[in-house]
């Protein structure tokens, strides 16, 4: 099963699944690197009930594809698979997932570290988090913006 590379979804994913999809077999493949962000309960000092996540349709996915192939430009890698989820999510729930398969382990942590780099300052999601305070857009932090960085990238021109 060959699942694109790019999915903006409400719905939850299997890791599993999408694992298994993106290697599909390939005898190339050594290592698998990924990561999967959830919805904390705090942030910035606060308490989070919620978190709602919106995009515009069609710009995202093709931002997030022109991300992976900055990253196999990069690196070695065999692929990439990007999974974000959008709607209202609550504390504990995934909100989205980097895999990343190369033959060797040092070119899928680092493909799937610069993906998140990248996903964490030039994605275009919006973020509204729910708190006792009300509700707040989540803003870029500086932190996101120093690790873009290190790739050679400036934020404000990505």
């Amino acid at each position: 099963m060959t699942l694109p590379r790019v999915s903006v979804q409400t719905e939850d994913f299997d890791l599993q699944r999408e694992i298994a999809a993106l290697h599909a077999g390939d005898r190339r493949v050594g290592a698998v690197c990924s990561f999967i962000g959830t919805v904390r309960d705090r942030n910035d000092g606060s308490d989070v009930a919620s978190m709602e996540l919106e995009h515009y349709p069609g710009m995202t996915e093709q931002s997030i594809e022109a991300m992976i192939d900055a990253a196999h430009a990069r690196f070695d890698i065999l692929g990439a698979r990007v999974v974000h989820r959008v709607g209202l999510l609550q504390p504990l729930d995934r909100i989205m997932m980097v895999a990343v398969i190369s033959a060797h382990r040092d070119q899928s942590f680092q493909a799937c570290e610069f993906l998140m780099d990248y996903l964490k300052t030039q994605a275009p999601f919006w973020k509204k988090e729910q708190t006792p305070e009300g509700a707040r857009w989540v803003d870029a932090r500086v932190a996101d913006d120093a690790a873009l960085a290190r790739w050679g990238i400036d934020a404000s021109n990505a």
